[in-house]
């Protein structure tokens, strides 16, 4: 079985009983984990990149493995590319701070032109394995991209309150 065999185009996922891959790369911040989905060349790992030299830790890049375990979404690499990252321009490497599963909290999908990020969004969420989480549309390239996604993971957690 191919894993075209188990996608659709509109829908790029992989459904098992107890599985959902996605493409998408995680990146565990602190205690939780994010999930910065798009298509190839949207800017997945280029972000990612940015966020581990910051201080966070890689958990999958480009295809992402979701299972719900004790009412929480984690998130693992597929073993065939766990602990990789292909950094564009440079080649496939290994070596970045990672870990090896995340406990989701936020999902991003990335925009290819930051006209595509509403200026104050309805909320959205998501979800997976039967868990939602929240999600949010943003340009990866926006220069406090780092800083919004603080603050979207802190509002995922709690810490902070979304004013309506």
């Amino acid at each position: 079985m191919h894993v075209s065999d188990l996608t659709r185009p509109d829908d790029p996922r992989i459904v098992l009983p107890d599985m959902t891959q996605i493409h998408a790369n995680c990146v565990a911040l602190g205690p939780h984990a994010i999930l910065l989905r798009g298509p190839s060349g949207s800017g997945k790992s280029n972000l990612a990149l940015r966020l581990v030299r910051a201080g966070g830790r890689l958990v999958s890049d480009d295809r992402t493995d979701l299972v719900a375990h004790e009412g929480k979404l984690i998130a693992s690499a597929p073993i065939q590319i766990a602990r990789l990252c292909e950094v564009r321009g440079i080649g496939i490497v290994r070596g970045l701070a990672h870990q090896a599963a995340g406990d989701v909290r936020v999902l991003f999908d990335l925009v290819a032109d930051p006209a595509g990020v509403e200026r104050m969004p309805e909320p959205r969420s998501e979800t997976f394995c039967g868990i939602s989480i929240p999600s949010w549309k943003i340009w990866p390239f926006d220069m406090a991209v780092d800083a919004k996604i603080e603050v979207a993971l802190s509002l995922a957690t709690g810490e902070m309150q979304l004013e309506t």
